[in-house]
């Protein structure tokens, strides 16, 4: 599984011109599914996803997880980061999970993150969504299970 992460002061996902997840301080997290990807991998990103240090400590230094600080999560399915954009001018596809295994695996990741945090929400895999974001620093990663 692949995520980009980015640190926010507030993010909103919309369907059909519905808020269906909005956090304030926290991480948006886009997440594709590879087709190697197991319920193993949906479980290290979680992990790693909870404890990357990227909001800053008394020393204004990057040293405090989301869950030092409490913040809101919200998890995007989003299968274009999972694209080979290597050759060409057109994205390949090749390495994305087929839509019924990345849907498994991203409502894996759901019931999980719901089980493990308190403070989440989702958007809708398969959906026409539109993210809205404050990203602060700016501050995105990218992160592999």
């Amino acid at each position: 599984m692949i995520t980009i992460i980015q640190r926010v002061t507030t993010a909103k996902v919309t369907v059909n011109n519905e808020v269906i997840g909005a956090i304030d301080t926290g991480i948006l997290a886009l997440v594709a599914v590879e087709k190697e990807d197991t319920q193993k991998s949906a479980e290290r990103l979680l992990e790693r996803i909870l404890n990357y240090r990227i909001f800053a400590d008394s020393d204004d230094r990057m040293n405090l997880s989301l869950r030092d600080i409490n913040g809101g999560l919200l998890l995007v399915p989003q299968f274009t980061l999972a694209a080979d954009t290597q050759n060409g001018n057109r994205p390949s596809f090749i390495s994305a999970a087929p839509p019924e295994k990345g849907k498994e695996l991203f409502d894996f990741l759901q019931q999980l993150a719901k089980q493990t945090y308190p403070n989440v929400e989702f958007g809708q895999f398969g959906a026409d969504m539109q993210v809205a974001l404050v990203n602060s620093g700016p501050v995105t990663f990218t992160l592999k299970a």
